[in-house]
């Protein structure tokens, strides 16, 4: 039978920054797990220096597991509850600290805070285009108007099929299609501003009140080890 996996990432202790996890465009770093439901093709790309856990969830434990692939929030308690469940059997005695153990593991999965790392993708070949366009470059501008003179329709009519298809409007989906870009470069250890330069910020500063408004934290503050 499939599992499920939630595939959490912790910085190797020697300072180096920490590691991304891919499936397809999603982000990993310290302190945050990627939930990946039964049967879920995927792959893994590591981006600096990772350790890595994987549980393995039967998907009938719970009828309230997420249904989707996510990124989202290790709790210190989850945290803590898998470095112990790493010393446990499989097999356990009903009612014993076993049980209980894996039993509060799936309470936290299902409370687990998600994070805005996923990036959809739209259905339409034009718009696919364009996303690709924009991840080659996402430095340029790709204002709506911009955008939506490429594909020969308003930017009303953009905006309109982004959100029908991705759930996103335009300007959301490339804020965020930029964002896990900077998370890729900041996890290779580039400067901060070279970071906000390249991915067409004014400045470090626009860009790390970009970062906090989103994550809560500064870029330096949200790789360090949890």
């Amino acid at each position: 039978m499939a599992r499920a996996r939630l595939r959490t990432a912790a910085a190797q202790p020697d300072g180096r920054r920490a590691g991304r996890y891919g499936i397809r465009l999603l982000g990993c770093s310290p302190g945050r797990g990627v939930w990946l439901p039964a049967g879920t093709q995927h792959s893994l790309r590591i981006t600096g220096n990772v350790a890595a856990r994987t549980l393995f969830v039967d998907p009938l434990a719970r009828a309230d597991l997420p249904a989707t692939c996510q990124i989202v929030q290790i709790a210190p308690l989850l945290r803590e509850l898998i470095l112990v469940s790493l010393t446990l059997p499989e097999s356990y005695s009903p009612g014993s600290r076993d049980e209980r153990v894996y039993e509060l593991i799936l309470d936290e999965i299902r409370t687990m805070p998600v994070l805005p790392f996923h990036l959809p993708e739209p259905e339409s070949e034009a718009l696919r285009q364009l996303c690709r366009q924009v991840r080659q470059s996402p430095g340029e501008s790709w204002s709506g108007q911009q955008s939506a003179s490429l594909l020969g329709m308003s930017e009303r009519t953009l905006n309109r099929h982004f959100q029908q298809q991705t759930g996103l409007s335009y300007g959301e989906w490339l804020r965020r299609a930029r964002l896990l870009e900077a998370l890729v470069r900041l996890a290779q250890g580039q400067p901060v501003l070279r970071v906000a330069l390249d991915l067409g910020y004014g400045s470090h500063s626009a860009f790390t009140a970009m970062f906090r408004r989103v994550m809560g934290l500064s870029p330096s503050d949200y790789f360090k080890n949890d």
